[in-house]
């Protein structure tokens, strides 16, 4: 493993707490942990492909020094139905490690970081996909249970979990009061809220559901919402915060065009557009709704599929699409389709850059730090889904800490 500088002869420093990482992804939670002056023992996913971007961005900066172990598992049991489960195995590497640590860092808390994938609760169509996918979604729904068990076995001081707002719909199965229940009833005083991660330094609006929990016993009084109730606080907001806009976010960035890639900063690239497309962002203004196509200096270049919509629903829909982002706002929640403008406002807001955003821009509108690089950097979609798919670091930087401060003899 990799040290973060030279610290041979040096003090090693303790850490506020220790952490897993459970659904890791690109590393945004982890990182977030990291900053938060966490040691991450491992990030646990089955996703291969996020190991190269997961590892080589994330280093602890305490005990060892050493890059964030990549464990490559899926959390469920191996069965005749599907034998890819490796629950078993995990359970073992993770007992070792722990174990290992729990002795290295005594008296150190441990938290454990659990956000499973959000794709099971959005609103696509379960008849727009296909049987195999719809099988890896019904199965993924049950992510938060078989992560409850990992909880039951360590028994960690903490838990902090986040997933879409529209999580507890009961068209979801009940799945996040289920996942909080349960770790009410292994001894934790649990807490939700919906929270948006423009009030947390992130320079966007995102909707998100956070679950925190923290044992019973350990948890100081003045956390509860109620005693009686035994309802853990959750902050709506950061108050050291303040709200980021779009151009302060990325305005420094030198301009590229669309399917450019800048020669010296990683992952400022962009996808290229028809020709048509072209001519219908250099045709919209900042903020303004997708009307602005049906009269163009071009003619009329509104979707024919659109207009069809709109006629039958007596409403515009889809105005978000083909447009550009408002510099003086935050940006809108950044997706796995964050560099495609017919995929929502997504658009640069720089009139002169006749564009999508890149997926650096993307990547700092969700609060990545600058030189956090994203494999492969010669393709766009596999990026652009890590990228939509994670944790804002800052989010889950600000509700660690506050996860610790809750502990009785936590520094204030």
């Amino acid at each position: 493993m990799s040290e973060r500088g030279n610290h041979r002869g040096s003090e090693a420093v303790v850490p506020r707490f220790l952490a897993v990482d459970f659904f890791c992804g690109a590393g945004g939670t982890t990182h977030g942990l990291i900053d938060a002056g966490g040691y991450v023992i491992a990030g646990i996913d089955k996703d291969a492909r996020c190991e190269r971007t997961y590892t080589e961005n994330n280093v602890n900066a305490s005990l060892d020094y050493s890059q964030v172990r990549f464990l490559g598992y899926d959390i469920f049991p191996k069965t005749a139905e599907y034998p890819a489960g490796r629950q078993r195995e995990l359970i073992s590497e993770l007992d070792g490690l722990i174990g290992y640590y729990r002795k290295k860092a005594p008296h150190v808390p441990m938290l454990f970081a659990i956000c499973a994938p959000c794709q099971p609760f959005t609103r696509l169509s379960k008849k727009e996909m296909t049987d195999k996918r719809l099988a890896g979604r019904e199965r993924d729904s049950n992510l938060l249970r078989e992560a409850s068990r990992f909880v039951r076995k360590f028994k960690p001081e903490l838990v902090l979990s986040e997933n879409v707002s529209g999580i507890r719909d009961p068209k979801y199965g009940g799945v996040w009061d289920e996942f909080r229940r349960s770790l009410e009833a292994s001894g934790y005083v649990t807490g939700s809220k919906i929270v948006c991660t423009s009030r947390f330094g992130v320079p966007q609006y995102r909707r998100r559901s956070i679950l925190m929990a923290v044992r019973r016993k350990s948890v100081r009084p003045e956390r509860f919402a109620d005693i009686l109730q035994g309802e853990l606080l959750v902050p709506e907001a950061d108050p050291n915060a303040v709200m980021v806009s779009v151009e302060s976010a990325i305005g420094h960035l030198p301009p590229i065009g669309a399917g450019e890639r800048h020669a010296a900063i990683p992952n400022h690239r962009t996808r290229t557009l028809s020709e048509l497309n072209l001519k219908r962002l250099a045709s919209a203004r900042p903020g303004q709704s997708n009307a602005y196509m049906e009269e163009t200096e071009f003619g009329d270049l509104s979707l024919e599929c659109h207009q069809k919509v709109n006629m039958r629903l007596k409403q515009r829909c889809f105005s978000d699409v083909y447009t550009r982002m408002r510099p003086d706002y935050p940006s809108p929640t950044i997706t796995t389709k964050c560099h495609s403008i017919s995929n929502g406002r997504f658009g640069h807001y720089d009139e002169k850059q006749v564009r999508g955003l890149s997926l650096r821009e993307a990547a700092i509108l969700q609060s990545f730090p600058e030189d956090y690089v994203f494999y492969p950097e010669e393709q766009i979609e596999p990026v652009a889904r890590m990228i939509g798919n994670a944790v804002p670091p800052k989010l889950a930087e600000f509700f660690a800490g506050y996860l610790v401060n809750s502990l009785k003899g936590a520094a204030r």
